[in-house]
């Protein structure tokens, strides 16, 4: 983020704000999609695992509320 302020405080050509500030958006997708799996495959696991049905129930809970969020 520092250096697309930085891209625009030197007033560079806005095309090339615009790639770098969608480098930035397509690295921030990567990363939400691997802390989605790694929440899957650890908190999600583990709830099921232990058979902690209020634990499951508020685990989905969370992913609904994030995904209607995304849909926003």
């Amino acid at each position: 983020m520092r250096g697309i302020i930085r891209m625009i405080e030197d007033d560079r050509y806005c095309i090339d704000v615009l790639t770098q500030m969608q480098a930035v958006k397509a690295a921030l997708a990567r990363a939400e999609s691997e802390i989605l799996k790694n929440h899957a495959k650890t908190c999600i696991h583990d709830s099921v695992v232990e058979g902690n049905a209020g634990d499951i129930e508020a685990k989905v809970g969370e992913l609904v509320d994030l995904f209607d969020k995304l849909k926003r």
